[in-house]
C-alpha cells in the first residue's frame, strides 16, 4: 500500500504505519518495535576497566540499568561478585569514549517494513525534509522517536543493512524512518542495524551524539528503555 508521507501526498502523514503498542512491554519483534540485542560476553569483558575507572557520577543501575536492564546487568554482575556502585556505567557498558578496550554491549536494531522506488525530485517524510536528487530507492524500517531515534537524526546517520552502511533520510517519524539503499538488494523483513559494535562494521552511538549534541548515556537510555530486549551470550 502507497504511504503518501514517505513519498508524494500529505507530508503530514505516514499513511497508518504507527502501530498500536510501541514503546510499552506489550511491544513484541515481529511488530513495528526496535529491538535491543545485549551481550552477555560484552557486559563481562568490560567489567574489569569499569572497575578500574571506578564509580562514575550515576550508578549502573540508574534509569533502568541506562536502558539495558536494570535487573539483567544485577545478575550478571552478581555472579561475578562485583557492586554496580564501584563501577564506571559507561565503562561498564562499551559507551565511545571512556575506555578503549571495552565493546559495546547493547546493539540496536529494527527491521525493514517494506522498499519502493523514489524518483528525482520526490520527498520523504514530514514535510519532504529530503527529496532525492537522482532516481534511487528507498526503504522504510522500523524504529522513530518514539522509540529513541531522536528526531534530528535524520539526514545525519547511516544504519546498516546486510554489509552496507545506508543513510537515514528525511524527518524522523514516530515509529518509522526511511533510509536511501540506492541499488542494493533490500527485502522486506531485513534486519537494520542503527547502532552497535564498530568492528562489526556497524555505525557507532559516537555518531549520534555528535549529529545530535546528547551524550552517549543519554542516547543508549533513551533507545534501550524503549526497545524488546534480547539477551545473547
Amino acid at each position: 500500500m502507497r504511504s503518501p508521507g514517505w513519498a508524494g501526498g500529505d507530508p503530514d502523514s505516514l499513511g497508518g504505519v504507527t502501530a498500536p503498542h510501541l514503546g510499552t512491554p506489550r511491544a513484541v519483534p515481529g511488530g513495528a518495535a526496535t529491538v535491543a540485542r545485549l551481550s552477555t560476553a560484552a557486559l563481562e569483558h568490560n567489567a574489569r576497566p569499569a572497575l578500574e575507572r571506578g564509580r562514575g557520577e550515576v550508578s549502573a543501575l540508574y534509569a533502568d540499568a541506562w536502558g539495558h536492564g536494570a535487573d539483567w546487568v544485577a545478575g550478571v554482575l552478581e555472579r561475578l561478585d562485583l557492586d554496580p556502585e564501584a563501577l564506571d556505567a559507561e565503562t561498564l557498558f562499551g559507551l565511545p569514549a571512556p575506555d578503549a578496550r571495552t565493546r559495546p554491549v547493547l546493539t540496536l536494531t529494527g527491521r525493514v517494513l517494506s522498499t519502493k522506488d523514489l524518483r528525482a525530485g520526490e520527498g520523504v517524510s514530514y514535510g519532504y525534509a529530503h527529496r532525492a536528487d537522482a532516481d534511487t530507492r528507498v526503504a522504510l524500517v522500523t524504529g522513530g522517536y518514539a522509540q529513541g531515534i531522536v528526531r534530528m537524526l535524520g539526514n545525519r546517520v547511516a544504519v546498516r543493512i546486510g554489509a552496507a552502511l545506508h543513510p537515514l533520510v528525511g524527518r524522523v517519524a514516530m515509529d518509522v524512518c526511511v533510509v536511501d539503499i540506492t541499488e542494493h538488494p533490500v527485502s522486506r523483513g531485513d534486519e537494520v542495524v542503527f547502532f552497535g559494535d564498530p568492528r562489526d562494521q556497524a555505525p557507532s552511538l559516537a555518531g549520534w551524539a555528535d549529529a545530535t549534541g546528547w551524550t552517549a548515556g543519554e542516547l543508549i537510555t533513551a533507545a534501550g528503555l524503549r526497545a524488546v530486549r534480547e539477551v545473547r551470550a
